[in-house]
């Protein structure tokens, strides 16, 4: 359930002066003014003025390490986090906010053998993207319907099937600047946000992707130094089409975040002439179709998609076992 919003008004004129001087005149805020900051937007006492220019300031500076943990502070703070089920794997938490345009759609396929692994599967995202084919509407063909809250959420896990929450429902506050982007017509933090959040109460495995170099410096630097490391680990990746799903034509690079450790689990692979059996067509009943085919063994899993459920299969695991140990002493 969402917290009650404080709805007196927020000064955000300091922190503009900071951030809204052009990408070499601006400043980074402090981890503690980040979180006043984004804790004010979330609770929508800023105002609308305000806001548009806060965002496009943040769009034209870019975040830095210290703002984007501030954020995420705050994000966290906003919600109602989920129970992990019992087993022996740690909740895998997959954030789908981009689908594809040119290639299949592949995350519903990388959600659905992890769960026959037994792992417990939360896909976050949207419904629906103009001009893309989203993970829920090729979930929804395969008969995976989206849950609206913790119960349904709990229902689906205990049944092991991977569980689709709507932004709207698992970050109600963070949707509403989500939803910003139709109006600016830009992305804003939020979106680098959501693909970062932690929904449960347990440690977990976040996969999480980067489309721009810089972003993936500054993830790395973020994970490296001051990320919590009792949320568990993360695995950051190139996007496929900005999705957290291996590229089934061409492996990219994983990196392992463990306690502000990093280990590279996959090397980026080279082109190859040899194209995998992919769907026809990249709309949602033909990647559904082909999603279908391969979890009945008619097609081959994608070699770069198998390599990265073995490793996913394997660290939740072993978070699931170090909570253990953890308890034991």
């Amino acid at each position: 359930m969402e917290k009650s919003l404080n709805m007196e008004s927020f000064p955000a004129t300091r922190f503009i002066k900071e951030i809204g001087r052009g990408k070499k005149g601006a400043r980074s805020l402090s981890r503690d003014d980040a979180c006043q900051l984004y804790t004010a937007m979330l609770d929508g006492r800023v105002s609308d003025l305000e806001l548009g220019g806060i965002m496009l300031a943040m769009r034209i500076k870019g975040e830095s390490v210290s703002e984007i943990a501030g954020f995420l502070d705050a994000a966290q703070a906003s919600l109602d986090l989920l129970a992990a089920p019992p087993g022996s794997h740690a909740p895998v938490v997959i954030p789908s906010y981009n689908g594809s345009r040119q290639m299949a759609n592949l995350t519903p396929l990388l959600a659905l053998l992890l769960a026959r692994e037994g792992v417990p599967v939360l896909i976050h995202g949207v419904i629906d993207d103009p001009g893309r084919v989203t993970t829920a509407q090729i979930l929804q063909a395969l008969g995976v319907h989206p849950v609206a809250g913790h119960a349904q959420a709990a229902a689906q896990f205990a049944n092991q099937a991977p569980v689709f929450m709507p932004i709207e429902h698992l970050a109600p506050r963070m949707a509403r600047l989500l939803a910003l982007r139709r109006i600016l017509g830009v992305r804003n933090s939020t979106h680098t946000l959501v693909k970062l959040i932690q929904p449960f109460a347990q440690a977990a495995l976040r996969l999480t992707s980067y489309t721009h170099p810089e972003y993936q410096a500054m993830l790395t630097d973020y994970f490296s130094t001051v990320a919590p490391t009792a949320a568990g680990d993360v695995f950051l990746m190139r996007g496929t089409e900005g999705e957290t799903v291996a590229n089934a034509r061409r492996a990219q690079q994983i990196e392992w975040f463990h306690a502000h450790e990093c280990v590279t689990l996959v090397q980026k692979q080279e082109p190859s002439d040899e194209l995998p059996d992919l769907p026809a067509a990249p709309d949602a009943a033909n990647t559904a179709a082909w999603i279908r085919s391969v979890l009945n063994g008619a097609s081959p899993v994608p070699s770069a998609i198998a390599e990265q459920v073995a490793h996913c299969v394997c660290v939740s695991k072993q978070i699931r076992q170090l909570e253990r140990d953890d308890k034991a002493l």
